[in-house]
């Protein structure tokens, strides 16, 4: 039955757009035949406020940019920085710095699994159930360094501070009661009929279309494409231990979902294996107060939850950056949105950018 298109916004407040997120979408009935996505609106400049701070302030502004997962941010800057100074910062303090990156990974797709269930209508327990274990992570990282969720607690040259006595046990408690809760995500989820009836060959991509999009992460990874920085171009002590990579097969919403199954999984055993072979000794490089890289420039890049989140610095000897320039994930992640919903129903479109799992601080920056 041919009806008259609607042309409606989408947001930009709105529980399914993960944040202030509009869609302009145009309707044929319940189905979608256009799409724009409008973002800007928690644009905080930070880019250029980056070049007015010295380079240690400049990490508060990073734990703001994708918060759910400050950790990585931490890591892919002072990364950034190291090499524009061509230091290395302790092996302690690399040890540390995986092992929170993998918990802030846990967490994240902990919140992303969450929220696609969410939009899906399983309105809290799912939801519920992993919040339960994100808050034991925000607990152990307020051991690390009094924050939970703005972290700021990597440096130039090593981490803030080292770990307290209770961090550890709190620690080895929370990796073997994740493995069963993990499992009972799956029992719940993974071959849940609801679920694999909206998911399942919904919004799929091909690898060439992710690529060409330079799409990283998850959502490339579902698409059956081994791409991980820590194993293709390793950074601080991810050559020392071993895990594979997750991959799907269709590039579908339900792949999506099972590659951050697996990677939580995945993460648990790198944790496991750092805690092995960490050994004592010092976490920070002694170095000035305020810190003066030689003049030049430098990308440091890692893999983080939502794909590869890169910074790229230029210093002309002075305190500050002279430029600073962010390659986020969730930005380069959504634009793909037209090949994934355009052509599906407004239900469907709500499940496909739960499975993106998005963050709007990175988006805008």
């Amino acid at each position: 039955m041919n009806s008259e298109l609607m042309t409606v916004n989408f947001g930009p407040q709105h529980p399914s757009t993960h944040g202030v997120f509009r869609l302009r979408i145009t309707l044929d009935g319940e189905t979608v035949v256009g799409l724009e996505p409008v973002f800007g609106y928690l644009h905080r400049g930070s880019e250029k406020l980056a070049e007015e701070r010295t380079f240690t302030q400049v990490i508060t502004l990073t734990d703001r940019m994708d918060y759910t997962s400050a950790m990585t941010n931490n890591q892919a800057y002072v990364l950034s920085c190291e090499k524009l100074m061509e230091v290395t910062p302790p092996v302690r303090a690399q040890y540390l710095r995986v092992i929170s990156a993998e918990l802030s990974r846990i967490a994240s797709h902990l919140i992303g699994t969450g929220f696609l269930i969410n939009d899906l209508g399983a309105f809290i327990t799912p939801l519920m159930y992993c919040f339960r274990e994100r808050e034991r992570i925000l607990e152990l990282f307020e051991m690390l360094c009094g924050a939970r969720i703005t972290l700021t607690y990597m440096r130039v040259g090593g981490v803030f501070q080292d770990t307290p006595a209770e961090f550890w046990p709190a620690l080895d408690s929370f990796l073997t009661d994740m493995e069963f809760h993990l499992d009972e995500y799956e029992s719940l989820l993974t071959g849940n009929e609801i679920l694999l009836s909206r998911t399942v060959g919904v919004s799929s991509i091909t690898t060439d279309q992710a690529l060409n999009a330079s799409i990283t992460g998850p959502i490339l990874r579902a698409t059956g494409f081994d791409w991980d920085l820590r194993t293709v171009d390793p950074y601080e002590v991810y050559n020392r231990v071993n895990f594979e990579v997750p991959t799907g097969e269709n590039g579908d919403n339900y792949d999506r979902y099972l590659v951050r199954i697996k990677e939580m999984r995945q993460s648990l055993s790198i944790i496991k294996q750092c805690v092995e072979q960490i050994e004592p000794g010092k976490v920070r490089l002694d170095l000035p107060f305020l810190i003066r890289p030689d003049s030049g420039e430098a990308y440091g890049r890692v893999e983080s939850p939502k794909g590869e989140l890169g910074f790229y610095l230029i210093s002309d000897g002075s305190i500050s950056p002279y430029r600073c320039k962010v390659r986020p994930p969730s930005l380069i992640n959504l634009t793909l949105l037209n090949e994934m919903i355009v052509g599906w129903k407004v239900a469907d479109m709500i499940v496909t950018l739960g499975s993106l799992d998005f963050n709007m601080g990175e988006v805008d920056r």
